[in-house]
Formats: structure tokens, sequence, C-alpha cells
């Protein structure tokens, strides 16, 4: 099958060779957003040029073919999501994946790699100080009501240490290029992060499809991640065992995410679980297995919170484990990432957050947040309501990119009807200016050419007892549809492998 592809790398027609830009020739520069790939002058930037040069000599069905060819390729591997919105319950998607890699520089990748990793650091002081000693509330720098009315703060957690001193083992930060080329942070996820798996898959469809347009380039690799989770893991688990058995709990096959716990599981050797198959006793985890009962000692979760033990919270949940809560609680177990999690997730906590890194490591942001309106606030909410047709408005507590309203994109009728909710439970909502994410070339089916499409970047972080990995290359999320702005594929988006190149 992969030599008809290289083989029609050499027969290309004569026409397609003579093409000054191939499969660019119709791309159109928008100079209202910042573009990865060209400058404003059509220029092409300097770490994408060698790349550029070998996609231009593509025929529009050549890389058509090829975009195919990947198609198919996630779908025989099983890489594959389903969507809880969909009318058509069940049905699954293959994730909509470019072939055109998003290059990043040394120098800048650095910027990301020093930012995310002093914001996760922040973000685990701040968990660890609100369930104990709340000395961020007694010093007046984040208000005690705010973290306290979060949807998820979970007052069961209050007093509870977990092992290492670790509370979000794994953090997905999304980040996003503003015009003037600095990135900014969009969201902190630390409940259960999703989407790296969909990392690795992209960058083994890269090196089966079109191999030989990496080797012009020095890329880190991203392959290492399940072994460092499980090194994160095993580093966390109860004081004096040297062989701990780790386990991945997952809802179930019928979880948008379970290609990815699956995937997961498999690629660290360790059990995939669901909440039938453990049990506890005597305040220790065990695992059924055909030779009778095992002790589980690390668990990393992706279930969530209100479903995670049916005795604590939600009581007619059959995915979680009844007692683990009491387990963990006596240290008999680890979870990741840690129950509570979610009071940082919390979108109205998120305009705090560059206070919080100040208080807890005395240093400066190194990436910036977007400004943030809370509707709690008396002043906020009116210039909301005043100004809803220039804001996104953001429900705190959700994710996926569910509940957004883009007020320049939206009806007058819509705009109404999301005062209505404001108006109703003003905690609940946020609001940010609209942000002109950079814009990445993309190739478009129905028209069978590349076209600027807006991008953004979500980073892996792993955060274990002394030690912490942050993936060199993330995922780059594409929004498909012209001039969208929501890049979640839950809402149609789509994915690009990320490079991130050598020094």
């Amino acid at each position: 099958m992969l030599y008809f592809y290289y083989f029609c790398f050499d027969i290309k027609s004569e026409m397609e060779l003579n093409e000054k830009n191939g499969v660019f020739s119709s791309y159109e520069i928008n100079k209202d957003h910042y573009d990865e790939v060209f400058k404003k002058d059509a220029t092409v930037r300097k770490h994408y040029e060698s790349l550029l040069e070998q996609f231009r000599q593509l025929g529009s069905q050549d890389f058509k073919e090829l975009n195919e060819y990947a198609k198919v390729s996630f779908y025989n591997q099983g890489i594959t999501f389903a969507v809880y919105s969909d009318k058509q319950r069940g049905v699954e998607r293959i994730m909509p994946f470019d072939l055109f890699p998003r290059v990043m520089p040394a120098k800048e990748w650095e910027i990301v790699e020093k930012g995310v990793v002093q914001r996760n650091t922040a973000i685990n002081l701040f968990l660890h100080d609100i369930y104990n000693d709340k000395k961020i509330f007694k010093d007046g720098v984040v208000p005690a009501d705010l973290v306290l009315s979060a949807k998820y703060y979970l007052k069961e957690m209050e007093g509870v240490k977990p092992v290492g001193g670790i509370y979000n083992h794994v953090s997905g930060t999304d980040i996003i290029k503003h015009r003037d080329g600095k990135f900014y942070i969009l969201e902190d996820n630390v409940r259960c992060p999703s989407g790296v798996s969909y990392v690795i898959a992209n960058r083994i469809a890269m090196k089966k499809t079109v191999p030989n347009f990496m080797r012009q380039y020095k890329v880190h690799s991203v392959e290492e991640y399940p072994e460092q989770l499980l090194s994160i893991m095993q580093s966390v688990a109860p004081v004096g065992l040297d062989n701990p058995t780790c386990v991945v709990l997952s809802p179930g096959m019928y979880n948008s995410a379970y290609f990815e716990h699956s995937f997961l599981a498999l690629n660290m050797g360790i059990q995939l679980v669901e909440g039938r198959d453990l049990f506890v006793e005597n305040k220790f985890v065990y695992m059924k297995t055909i030779n009778g009962p095992k002790r589980v000692d690390v668990i990393y979760k992706r279930v969530d919170d209100d479903f995670l033990d049916p005795k604590v919270w939600r009581k007619d949940s059959v995915l979680g484990v009844p007692g683990i809560v009491s387990a963990y609680k006596a240290k008999n177990v680890s979870l990741l990432n840690a129950p509570g999690c979610g009071a940082a997730d919390d979108k109205a906590v998120y305009s705090y957050i560059p206070n919080i890194i100040k208080y807890y490591l005395g240093e400066e942001p190194i990436l910036n947040n977007v400004q943030t309106y809370r509707c709690e606030l008396d002043d906020d909410y009116k210039y909301v309501l005043e100004n809803i047709h220039n804001l996104v408005i953001k429900p705190v507590d959700e994710s996926g990119g569910y509940g957004i309203m883009i007020g320049p994109n939206a009806t007058k009728q819509e705009m109404a009807d999301c005062k209505k909710l404001i108006v109703a439970n003003r905690r609940k909502y946020i609001a940010q200016p609209v942000l002109s994410l950079s814009v990445h070339s993309t190739f478009i089916d129905e028209t069978n050419a590349f076209e600027p499409r807006h991008i953004d970047l979500r980073t892996y972080c792993l955060m274990g007892k002394n030690q912490n990995f942050l993936v060199k290359g993330g995922l780059s999320r594409v929004a498909l549809k012209r001039g969208n702005l929501i890049v979640n594929s839950s809402q149609g988006g789509g994915a690009k492998d990320t490079w991130v190149l050598e020094d």
C-alpha cells in the first residue's frame, strides 16, 4: 500500500511539477491573524522553508490520496472518538487529521515549556493549600467563597495529603498565540485531560505516510510519554512498595476517550480496568483476577470524581469503586489525578492564576492569561451585559467547548438567551475578549486546497515525586470550519502533528 504512494511522488505530471506553489497555489494570507507558516508579505517563516518546499512538490490529488491513507490508518488502529451530543449514540468518528504539521523552533518551545511547568507547579501548591492550611484565603490573595463554591471543589478531600504531595500529576494546558505573536494560556485542565494518545498517533501517522519529510528536520520524540507516565505513577506509590501494581481505571468502552485509556494501558504494560473489576476490603483496593484478588497500589483514574465512589458522591454510580476514597485517605492507594483537582479547572479561578504564581513561587508568570471578566462581580457583570456582542461567554465548569457563546458570531436571540443564563446564575459565567487565535495552513477536503485555519496547542505536563516531564510536542488542534474559533474535536475540530525542533 505504501509503495503506491511513494510511486505517486515520482510520476506526477509535468503540469503539477511546474506549479509555483503546488497545493498552496490558492492560499490566501490573512493579515488580521498571526500566520504560523507565512509572514504578512507572503514569505515563508524560516523553520517552515524546507517542509513547505517538499509539500509544494505534491499535486492536490496526490496530497488528497495521502490524507485518505492517513485516515484509513487511523480507523484501522481504532483511533476514534465519540461525541456525546450526537443524535446517533455509539457512532465512532475518526479524529480529523491534517498532514501538514505545526513546527516550533527550540527557542519558542523553551518559553512554552518553562511557562507550563511554572504554572502547574503553582497550581499544585494552590491545591495543597486550599485543601489544608488555606493560607491563600487568609492572606486575601484569592477569595475563599470563589474557590469553596466551585463545582469541583470537594470538601471530602480537606485534610487529605497525597503521597509525594502531588495533586495534578497529569495536566493539560491549552495555549494560543495571539496576533502579537505572544503565547497566552486559554485554560487549565487538571481533572482528566485527554488527547495525549492522539499526539502519539499523529506522529506515527506522519512517519508512515510521509517519512521522507521528517528526515529534513531534527524533531523531538513524543512516543516516550507512556513510559514517563508509568514512572510518575510508580514515584507516588504508597510508601514501602518496591514494585507497585499500577492500573488505568476507565468508565468503559462507551466513553469518548476509551481509545486513549486502552492505548495508554497497553503501552505502559499495565491492566486496563473498570470499576466492576476492583473492590475494597479493609481499606485496600484489590483487582479481580483468575488467580484471585491482587492488590492495586496506583490508579490512573479516567473516571470523573462524581462517579468515583458511590459511598461518597453519586450513589447511583456504577462506574466507580465503593470505598475507594477510604483506601485513598488511608494512603493505601494513590490516585492520579487527586480527587478535587477540578477546583483549579474553574474558569473563574483561572483569572487568579497569575496572582497564585506570584504568591507561591515569588515569580512573574512566564505565559500570559487572557483578560477575564467574572460575572459574579458587579462591575464585570454590568460590563459583560452591555458588551456581550463583543465578548466570548464561557461557563466556568464545562469542557470540550460546550456552552460557549462567541458574541460577534451570535444572533440577537442567542445573545438574549445567553444574558438570561448569566442573570440566573452569575457565578457560573465568565467573559473574555475575542482573541485572534493564530492560523495554520490546513488541507480542506471540500476545496481540495490549503486554507488558513485557527489553531491552539494543548501541552501535557507530568508531575511526580521529585520529577516532572513535559511532552515536547503536544496536540495542535484545528478549527476546520472557516472562521471558527472553537478547536475541540467535540465541536468539529481536527488535529496536527506538532514538531518541536532540537536546538
